[in-house]
């Protein structure tokens, strides 16, 4: 029997590999390694419905096609080395599995804030470990909440806490508006608009430099001085890419795990990487490698590089072109959504509403060079509907020059 395929990491992303091997006729033997206990998961809801309360924990397992029944997991162990030279994984356990094909789906773990003061009562959210702990603190009466970070999750964690009941949320971030980095300046004026009308306060323009406390987190103190109290903080700083087991085998590993244009690692043909993790040109655009941390790139990841490794392992050549997806992303926020389709932040000199109003539902173009390279909608469901419209034109722009 051949060397298996081993997909390092239990992740969405690496259950579609799998599932996406077998869809294209590769019959040899799979094994999927996982650091947590649980079968793969959808993540996003954690901070939404998942901490709201209003899905159960027990929905969010994706069901298996039945292409994988005969897939052997390796749950609640973790990878900690590889040689790609002599084709190995090392598990925290002491074992090595040879492969013969390898799918590189570790993702992403939370950043976390290096300031003095107490660890009891900081959270963060990527588990659903950490879900369910962050669940139990936001619910007990009158909590007093601070969000570090007003990204997506932080900002959506927000949303959560005041759907709660939370006495207090206050949310922190150096930058001048929230989630300005992928939205640009005119929605998340708009965003900030709308957090504010309910009842979410922020500090903006300003950092952490510290946790009161003796035990358990009671304050927070900023770098412009001031303190906040607070019985739960929520850190929400970014994430760092799980590759450090990848270290020695000569990758670029700075942001992530490099790829080429058919999300091949290293110049090797038998791995390949997905999900999160995959820093990859996009031929779609400009073709600099980026990660996207977006919830369809496991999917089209998936795909795309379980057809190149199963051509490999067959002893043909994929004849694939670039991998060139299109990012989409969505995110829930007290009674309205962000709906993206494209690359927001390639166009973010340009921006355009091309719908509605930054005060009620609106849509919003982004340009590079005339060209419309992203939509984002900010409203109800008639606004998503009208972001969805666009991406058949996003699909067929021609790719931008580098």
């Amino acid at each position: 029997m051949s060397a298996p395929v081993v997909v390092a990491g239990a992740s969405m992303a690496g259950l579609r590999a799998a599932e996406q091997l077998r869809a294209t006729g590769w019959t040899g033997p799979i094994t999927l390694v996982g650091d947590e206990p649980h079968m793969p998961y959808n993540r996003p809801p954690l901070s939404k419905g998942v901490l709201a309360g209003h899905t159960p924990f027990e929905s969010l397992a994706f069901r298996p096609r039945a292409a994988v029944t005969d897939v052997r997991w390796r749950l609640g162990t973790r990878v900690v080395a590889a040689d790609l030279d002599r084709r190995i994984v090392e598990l925290d356990n002491g074992e090595a599995l040879p492969y013969g094909g390898l799918v590189v789906a570790t993702g992403m773990r939370p950043r976390r804030l290096r300031c003095p003061g107490p660890a009891i009562g900081r959270h963060t959210v990527r588990t659903l470990a950490d879900a369910q702990g962050l669940r139990e603190a936001l619910t007990r009466p009158g909590v007093r909440v601070v969000v570090v970070g007003a990204g997506f999750i932080g900002c959506e964690v927000a949303a959560t806490a005041v759907t709660l009941g939370a006495a207090e949320v206050t949310v922190v971030d150096p930058l001048p508006l929230p989630m300005v980095g992928p939205l640009g300046e005119l929605l998340a004026t708009a965003l900030l608009e709308r957090h504010q009308r309910r009842g979410i306060r922020f500090a903006l323009g300003t950092g952490v430099t510290g946790f009161h406390g003796s035990d358990h987190v009671t304050g927070v103190a900023l770098s412009d001085g001031t303190a906040l109290a607070a019985d739960v903080v929520v850190e929400s700083v970014g994430s760092l890419a799980n590759t450090e087991w990848l270290d020695g085998n000569g990758l670029d590993l700075t942001d992530g795990v490099v790829t080429d244009d058919q999300l091949r690692v290293g110049g090797r043909p038998d791995v390949v990487a997905v999900g999160d993790v995959a820093r990859f040109p996009n031929a779609r655009y400009d073709g600099v490698p980026r990660r996207v941390e977006h919830w369809s790139i496991p999917t089209d990841t998936a795909k795309h590089a379980a057809r190149v490794l199963a051509a490999h392992l067959r002893g043909a050549e994929a004849g694939l072109p670039p991998f060139a997806p299109l990012p989409t992303f969505w995110s829930d926020q007290h009674d309205f959504r962000l709906q993206s389709f494209g690359a927001p932040t390639l166009g973010k000199q340009d921006v355009r509403v091309l719908d509605g109003d930054p005060d009620g539902d609106v849509l919003v173009g982004y340009h590079t060079d005339g060209r419309l390279v992203g939509v984002v909608a900010l409203g109800g469901p008639a606004a998503t509907a009208a972001a969805a419209r666009y991406r058949a034109e996003l699909l067929q722009q021609p790719a931008l020059t580098a």
